[in-house]
């Protein structure tokens, strides 16, 4: 996800500021494991509105479960049923809450379908021509936004005007006629992804395509200007990020779909990059970091996902340390060193408002900036204490074999000092425990 780099303002987490202790009762996501969903939306490009209907197959994990909880927004539910039968949707907090005619045993898998339709308060943008979802996945269909641990398979017909682009989640294994001068595009998710991931764009968008490898890298754009020269250093981050994790590309097509202004945001297998937020010529230092920054995510952050908010620091922490990374292999050690410094500057910022916790903390931040302080910044800052302290070799085998490992699973902090120690063959315990767990 993008951060605030020089006077490029990105999208804020907002939703991500309160605690969410793990497996709290009320939290949305709590009680069931989600194992697809399956959509059909209509969006309206210009009322920036949405319909359709949504099947969600998801399994009990509990004894007794009586309601699924999942995360508020402003749709309006038309109908709800659960295995047919119909069930009341309600508020309550900040869920949307769906009371179960009768609880469901441990194990019992189920499917709640859904019409619903309005016009979502976040995670809609674009222009008169065109939309594109940002990160408030949950705004614009149901699911829980921050049960990150809960990987699913992701299903979406798309129902567009005849002749745009789309972009989604995988691949786009369809397109059939629709009604009314419509067209109805199939997508399809390679893997089980986390919610906040799921996402896609529609427009009259120009899409250029090369082969980098056994993938292939898009090009889409509504700009009138030549999209894959903005972006002509991504094969070169592909490569050197594919290197330090030990995993190819772990998408057969990776997109990005340049955009005006200053998006910068990941989702499961595309980016969103505003004009505001890359480089207009390939090689400046400053500008190319949300370029890199959105595709180390593809590794880290979306095959490798933190298993609760708690340990966000291991989503965007590697990731903004590779962004140096990338800049010192591109670059040079000054534009390493530069990077970091911005790091410490932001940190440094928070400590000097009487703020700094340990990076797997799971209270309440004050803001969202104090939030990234912690743990983009210190998270990045403390990578590269890693580094220096166990050596080029042993840390990058470290990352190798922490990727490799939890390739589309979920982690924690421990995880990553696990996998560092046996790379290392060093305990690592009063290190991860003065800079992760505030210990000692």
């Amino acid at each position: 996800m993008g951060r605030q780099h020089g006077r490029i303002m990105i999208l804020g987490l907002t939703m991500m500021l309160a605690p969410l202790p793990v497996h709290a009762a009320d939290e949305p996501g709590a009680g069931f494991d989600v194992l697809r969903y399956e959509l059909a939306l209509t969006p309206d490009i210009a009322a920036k509105t949405v319909a359709g209907r949504e099947d969600i197959i998801l399994r009990s994990t509990k004894e007794g479960l009586s309601r699924l909880r999942f995360s508020g927004n402003t749709l309006s539910i038309d109908r709800a049923t659960v295995d047919g039968q119909a069930v009341v949707s309600r508020t309550e907090g900040d869920a949307l809450v769906f009371d179960l005619a009768k609880p469901l045993g441990r194990g019992r898998m189920v499917r709640l379908s859904l019409t619903y339709h309005g016009r979502p308060a976040r995670g809609f943008e674009g222009t008169a021509t065109t939309l594109y979802t940002s990160y408030f996945a949950c705004d614009w269909m149901v699911c829980a936004q921050n049960a990150f641990g809960d990987k699913a398979d992701f299903a979406l017909d798309l129902r567009v005007p005849a002749g745009l682009t789309t972009l989604s989640i995988g691949s786009r294994i369809g397109r059939r006629a629709g009604p009314d001068n419509s067209e109805i595009h199939r997508w399809r998710a390679p893997r089980p992804y986390s919610a906040y991931l799921f996402g896609f764009a529609v427009g009259p968008f120009v899409e250029r395509r090369e082969r980098v490898g056994r993938a292939q890298l898009a090009y889409l754009t509504d700009q009138p200007i030549d999209a894959a020269g903005r972006f002509a250093d991504t094969p070169r981050m592909v490569a050197f990020l594919a290197g330090k994790a030990g995993v190819p590309l772990p998408v057969k097509t990776y997109s990005q779909l340049l955009v005006g202004g200053s998006e910068a945001q990941e989702a499961a297998t595309y980016s969103v990059l505003g004009l505001e937020a890359v480089p207009a010529t390939p090689g400046d230092p400053d500008k190319d970091w949300a370029i890199v920054h959105e595709l180390a995510h593809q590794w880290w952050g979306n095959l490798v996902t933190c298993a609760t908010l708690r340990d966000f620091w291991l989503n965007e922490g590697i990731t903004t340390f590779m962004t140096a990374a990338w800049k010192e292999h591109r670059y040079g050690q000054a534009a390493y060193a530069a990077e970091l410094a911005v790091a410490e500057r932001r940190l440094a910022a928070a400590r000097a408002k009487g703020f700094d916790k340990p990076l797997a903390w799971g209270g309440r931040y004050p803001n969202l900036g104090t939030r990234r302080a912690i743990q983009y910044s210190k998270g990045a800052l403390f990578m590269a204490e890693l580094r220096r302290t166990l050596g080029e070799r042993a840390f990058w085998a470290g990352l190798r074999s922490y990727t490799r490992t939890h390739a589309g699973g979920v982690v924690t902090s421990v995880d990553l000092q696990r996998a560092m120690e046996a790379a290392s063959g060093r305990n690592l315990g009063a290190l991860f425990g003065a800079w992760v767990y505030g210990e000692g």
